[in-house]
Order: structure tokens, then sequence, then C-alpha cells
């Protein structure tokens, strides 16, 4: 479980994060959203340790991520997966050198353990006919999906994703929200996901943590959020007669 409790953090007169509590499981999709400027790409960087809170403690597993000696750091970020909102792909490697990378970086296998567990998890994201490519020869949604087999090749035990449907068409964008979950749920991971994709939401948001202004505003399920009369969430969730008409039909049958 990823703990989070009462979480500042501020940049000179900007105070960004106002006191932000929460909790992550193992196993679950949680999905943080809010509006542009509401604090969540710092919330997640923060998660990730790129940014070192003012106030407040993070915890992994009960461990408090500022407590730990640098030696304890660096092993808990070998537990740390990432998927970067533009995939952050390296141009000149193939898509089986890209993900063989963390692995060359980070563990002591030997080349054949390395490729062994590199098919494993381009098996698992059905990308093995592709490991001799390049990103460039490959589409956005199969780029998604190197990300995705780069970011679980160390056997993570957390897994953050940022705008992962990001620049992708709405069918694509539902298979990484599938593929996500899936993973999230086959390895038991705890899945922390930085969103302002409503579908996404909808369809996979077992957590949701909604941010106005640098605060927690609201927290629950994707089934929840039908059901919520907080006006900060209907106003930024039901701002399309879509999801209006979404809501409505949801409220009608229950």
């Amino acid at each position: 479980m990823i703990e989070v409790n009462n979480l500042h953090k501020s940049f000179g007169d900007n105070h960004v994060l106002k006191g932000i509590s929460t909790t992550f499981e193992k196993g679950k999709t949680n999905l943080i959203i809010g509006q542009s400027g509401s604090g969540k790409t710092v919330f997640l960087k923060s998660l990730l340790g790129i940014f070192e809170p003012d106030e407040g403690t993070i915890s992994f597993d009960g461990k408090i991520y500022s407590e730990l000696e640098e030696n304890e750091k660096r092993e808990l970020r070998t537990e740390l997966g990432m998927v970067f909102q533009g995939s952050a792909l390296f141009d000149s490697m193939t898509v089986e050198e890209n993900v063989m990378f963390p692995l060359k970086m980070f563990s002591n296998q030997s080349k054949s353990e390395m490729a062994d567990r590199v098919d494993f998890v381009l098996k698992r994201v059905n990308l093995l006919d592709a490991e001799k490519r390049y990103p460039s020869e490959i589409s956005g949604g199969m780029q998604k999906r190197v990300a995705i087999a780069r970011a679980i090749v160390m056997n993570p035990k957390y897994l953050f994703c940022d705008e992962p449907n990001s620049g992708l068409d709405p069918k694509t964008a539902i298979l990484i929200d599938n593929l996500i979950q899936e993973i999230t749920d086959e390895y038991q991971i705890i899945t922390v996901i930085n969103s302002h994709d409503m579908n996404s939401v909808m369809e996979i948001g077992e957590k949701i943590v909604f941010l106005k202004d640098g605060i927690k505003a609201w927290e629950g399920t994707n089934k929840e959020i039908f059901k919520t009369d907080n006006e900060a969430v209907t106003d930024f969730v039901y701002s399309s007669n879509l999801f209006k008409k979404v809501r409505q039909a949801y409220i009608d049958e229950n």
C-alpha cells in the first residue's frame, strides 16, 4: 500500500499541494484526475520522489520514503515502474533494446536471462513480432505497449502512468486501459495513473482521487462518481452532455 499523509508542496509563493491524504492499494487501478493546475502532476512527481514534500509523508508498504537511507531509496526505485506521457522510448534502440534497458542498468541478470525476461513481457503486451523494429517504425499505440513492457520488465511493485492515453485514438486508448488494468490485477501491482481521460475514469477507475486547487476535493470509485453531488466533481466530470446523459441513465437504473 502507498499511504500519503498531509502532503504539502510549494514552489516559492505558489502553494501547489495543500494537505493531501489518501491511500493506494495493490491490485487496483488508482486514478488521479483534475483540471490543469490542480496539482496532479506535482502530486505524481512527489510520489515518484522527484519532488520532496515540504510537509507530510509518503509511505511504501510502511516505509516512509523521506526516512530511508540513500541505498534504501535506490533499492525502492528499482521497484517503481513508470509509463511516461510521450512513451519516452530511445529512438536509436529497437523495441527489444528499449525494454531491456532497465535490466542492463539495474539488474545483475545474464544476457540470456535478460533476453528471456524481455521476451516474456513483450509477449504479455502482444509485441513479440515487433522486437527488432525501431520506435519510428511502429504506431503510437504500439509505442505505449513498449513503454508498458519496459515499465514492468523489472517486475515492479508499483506502477505509475502519466497520461498513458495521450495522443491515442479512442479505440487504442481503450486497449491500453484494459492492458494496464489486466497487468495490475494479474501481478497485484499498485498502479497510480495521472489522467484527464474521462473514458479511462469510467472504465478502469477502481479508485479515483479528484484534486482541485491542490486539495483532495473528492475520492471514490467509478461507480460512486455517478452518484456524487460534489459540485466540483460534477462540474469537471459532466461538462459534456454525453456524460450528463450517462449519469442520468445510471441514476434512473439504480
